[in-house]
């Protein structure tokens, strides 16, 4: 039961990180503003955490289904509800992230195409203030992805400690068994040898008994017929 709890956290974790990956990427198409390649790469990264996502919600409803109590079995089941929506939520996120991006890809290029080389040079004539909050913005990200990365390897530390431990466990555990294998084999050579004893006892006090009555009738014999 203990290695059955290791792996159903180990797998809500794996959908947990999967589920704030595909955020990052949506995030990521939500500001991409070109080229299209750079986007069609993102889709397919996109699509691949999807994939993988859906797999392992599927392998969490299947633990949830091999629990023997049924109230950790409807716990567990409403858990993949809650992460079945999050990742529908997700789609829909993802989605109109595309269509923001396409967007502001076409409206820049139509912006361009009106502009000119104007717009080359009003964009390297930046003022500091502009400067200054695209530099914040950037660090902000980076912040951003240095606590979500923090996250996960605290999550990654609490799965191998847990790992560790219910480890452990199954060796103690194989170590009882061998040791109650040993008391069985040595019963059953001791219930072995006393059945044997049994049967030489019944065939003692079978014979004592044939003596006994042999030695009766003889009495009686030499008692009643003296002349035989």
């Amino acid at each position: 039961m203990a290695t059955s709890d290791v792996h159903v956290r180990v797998c809500e974790q794996e959908i947990l990180k999967y589920d704030l990956e595909i955020k990052a990427l949506i995030q990521d198409i939500t500001e991409c503003d070109g080229p299209q390649s750079k986007l069609t790469e993102i889709n397919t990264d996109v699509k691949k955490h999807f994939h993988n996502l859906r797999l392992r919600i599927q392998d969490f409803e299947r633990m949830a289904m091999e629990q023997d109590r049924e109230s950790d079995k409807q716990a567990l089941l409403s858990q993949v509800e809650g992460h079945r929506k999050q990742m529908l939520s997700n789609q829909t996120a993802w989605r109109k992230a595309n269509l923001a991006s396409k967007l502001s890809m076409d409206k820049m290029e139509k912006q361009a195409l009106l502009n000119g080389a104007d717009g080359a040079v009003r964009k390297r004539k930046m003022t500091k203030e502009g400067l200054a909050q695209s530099a914040g913005d950037i660090t902000e990200n980076l912040m951003s992805i240095s606590r979500m990365m923090a996250q996960q390897v605290q999550q990654s530390e609490d799965s191998i400690t847990t790992l560790a431990t219910s480890s452990r466990t199954i060796q103690e555990t194989n170590e009882e068994f061998k040791a109650m294998t040993g008391t069985i084999q040595l019963g059953r050579k001791l219930i072995t040898k006393y059945n044997r004893r049994e049967l030489t006892d019944k065939l003692l006090i079978f014979l004592a008994l044939a003596l006994f009555f042999a030695t009766v009738l003889y009495i009686l014999k030499k008692r009643l017929f003296p002349f035989l």
